[in-house]
């Protein structure tokens, strides 16, 4: 009798953590989503809005940065409000929010809603890391964190696709619409099923601390994604940007380790898995988004493919990266998790090197197979990763921990995709001005080509279209330069693992 009430217990917990599983990955897939799934269409809301391409950026900027600033907040509101009531305001103002994006009339409405939904969105990737690792016992976090991971990791990379098709088929606004239904049923889950924490009225804001943080992170968001267009340290603005980032953020350090009551508590700082974890999770963070910045137009515009093929094309990237959560979720208890770090990191190498050797005659299932190689190396990486992170770290750090490691890989995107867009436009001009010097009557091929009638070198538009077959040669070689790049980023990642402990090595 006693054995039959154990179980009926048991299978009542397992279900009450299924439920708040999906709820919380709900919350985390629409918040995720939104990071990328508005990039595609930009131009249509351009149309719409009567914008010029660089007022329209605003409507991604205003989002990241939003987010960024107030990201950073989750801990100590979850403290003083409780998580659970923090976590249905975040979903509810998320969910409004997007139908006000969607309902928008003017440039000026859709980047004010923007940053509301970025400032209601900030908190719900931080809190649906916390609420699992509290859901569930320490020897299933790896399980947890494969499941929570793939919502932060398809996300992204099934955001262009999905955005592309609505934009196509229906509407652009449907880009903001969608989250509607998931949103409600995100909120509903998280009301039945997640336990509200203690409340802690005795911790104080700390407004000078906070205010130093928001400064320093909205300044180099800011710097990062104006500073392309700007043509960076060339334009006062982007100078004035990144002052202010470094001279804020130094101010902030110096103040958290001397405050007596800091905006962020310096004691996590001293947990060597979380510093390590953070290190780690910026690298990642390079990785993830600056390789879909590249990829989308390198097919599109040197490889001809429409829009629609360019998302089948890298959606199996999605699947490869569930593949290896999955495998995860399976192993995490039986492997040392570092193992499958380094498996992961590999992969991502191997991958990425395989895109170094890009060329205009290679195959759909080439493209198909390196982002698979790269989804499953990703997917390796980031739950053993999150699991190691916060295995040594005091619970009571979770809410304010997992607000930081998500803001840490944020920024890590935002200068890993600034860094690839620079380096690329960078190489474009170097490797034009090396072919260019090849140009001459006494190159052969030049020659040949001249006498097949392929180009007249004595007319203007002969001269523009040989100008235009050296550009777009030179553009190629760059993406593969880039590409490059990435690859040393994963190697150089790879001694980071020397640092890490395995769960239980120490308290």
């Amino acid at each position: 009798m006693t054995s039959h009430v154990e179980t009926n217990a048991d299978d009542n917990q397992g279900s009450k953590r299924l439920f708040i599983t999906l709820s919380v990955m709900l919350a985390t897939i629409i918040q995720v989503l939104d990071t990328t799934i508005a990039n595609v269409a930009l131009p249509h809301m351009r149309g719409t809005m009567g914008a010029t391409q660089d007022q329209i950026s605003w409507v991604l900027t205003s989002y990241i940065v939003a987010s960024a600033i107030a990201m950073p907040l989750t801990g100590f509101v979850a403290a003083r409000i409780g998580r659970k009531r923090l976590f249905l305001y975040s979903v509810l103002g998320f969910t409004f929010a997007s139908v006000l994006c969607g309902a928008a009339q003017s440039l000026e409405q859709i980047i004010l809603f923007r940053i509301l939904q970025g400032i209601f969105g900030a908190s719900l990737v931080p809190l649906s890391q916390s609420v699992l690792l509290d859901t569930y016992p320490t020897e299933q976090h790896g399980s947890a964190m494969a499941m929570w991971g793939m919502g932060v990791m398809v996300g992204p990379i099934l955001g262009p696709s999905l955005g592309g098709w609505l934009t196509e088929y229906y509407n652009w606004r449907w880009v903001f619409y969608i989250n509607v239904p998931f949103g409600i049923m995100a909120w509903m889950g998280i009301a039945a099923y997640v336990k509200e924490t203690a409340i802690d009225t005795t911790r104080r804001f700390d407004m000078f601390g906070f205010a130093l943080l928001g400064l320093s992170i909205g300044s180099l968001q800011m710097f990062l994604d104006r500073g392309e267009s700007l043509n960076w340290f060339s334009s006062l603005e982007v100078i004035i940007e990144a002052s202010l980032a470094v001279l804020a953020f130094y101010m902030f350090a110096v103040h958290m380790f001397t405050h007596k009551a800091p905006f962020l508590e310096p004691m996590m700082f001293k947990d060597r898995n979380y510093v390590v974890g953070l290190l780690f999770g910026f690298m990642i963070g390079i990785i993830l988004l600056a390789t879909m910045a590249l990829l989308p137009p390198f097919l599109q515009n040197y490889m001809g493919y429409p829009v629609l093929d360019v998302g089948l094309l890298l959606t199996p990237r999605g699947f490869g990266t569930m593949t290896g959560m999955m495998i995860v979720g399976r192993v995490a208890r039986k492997i040392d998790l570092r193992y499958l770090v380094a498996t992961g990191l590999v992969l991502m190498i191997i991958s990425l090197w395989q895109m170094t050797k890009f060329s205009v005659d290679i195959t759909r299932w080439e493209i198909i197979w390196t982002g698979i190689v790269q989804g499953l190396g990703l997917g390796l990486v980031f739950v053993p990763l999150s699991t190691l992170s916060f295995s040594t770290l005091a619970p009571r750090y979770r809410n304010e921990a997992t607000a930081l490691y998500s803001l840490v890989r944020n920024i890590g995107s935002s200068i890993g995709i600034s860094v690839v867009t620079t380096y690329l436009s960078h190489r474009v001009q170097i490797n034009h001005a090396v072919y260019a010097e090849h140009i001459n009557n006494f190159n052969p091929a030049l020659q040949d080509a001249v006498q097949k009638g392929a180009y007249d070198l004595s007319t203007t538009a002969g001269l523009v279209s040989l100008n235009n077959v050296v550009t777009n040669q030179a553009a190629i070689f760059g993406y593969l330069q880039d590409f490059r790049l990435m690859m040393y980023v994963c190697i150089f990642t790879l001694p980071l693992l020397i640092l890490l402990r395995r769960p239980g090595a120490s308290k």
